[in-house]
């Protein structure tokens, strides 16, 4: 079992620059594939970035790639989601989820541990 617990969110003007963090507790946390996911007002969840238990591989939506970059650190169970150059757009809930494959890494169904998600409001 793995709990997730999400950090960091807020308001923000476009052009800043947040950095999520999300601590897990666990002692499997460093064999998982960890995701940031986020849902936009009204609409679905959608993927954000994933990275792979070692670090060694990272996947971004095209939409911020450039701008966001995921990390993590297995000695403090903690991922982390660095996002600069913040638009109006990226207002969302940001999540981060956890699982232990990478097969369709960009897919939230297929992840099987979530926390409980933070605000972050860029405003124009």
């Amino acid at each position: 079992q793995v709990q997730l617990v999400e950090s960091g969110g807020g308001l923000v003007q476009a052009g800043g620059s947040l950095r999520l963090s999300c601590a897990a507790s666990g002692r499997t946390f460093s064999s998982y594939t960890m995701g940031w996911f986020r849902q936009p007002p009204g609409k679905e969840r959608e993927f954000v970035a994933a990275i792979t238990w070692s670090g060694g591989s990272t996947y971004y939506a095209e939409s911020v790639k450039g701008r966001f970059t995921i990390s993590r650190d297995n000695a403090k169970n903690t991922v982390y989601l660095q996002m600069n150059g913040l638009k109006p757009v990226d207002t969302a809930v940001y999540y981060c989820a956890g699982r232990r494959s990478i097969a369709a890494i960009t897919s939230a169904p297929l992840y099987d541990y979530w926390g409980q998600g933070t605000q972050v409001t860029v405003s124009s």
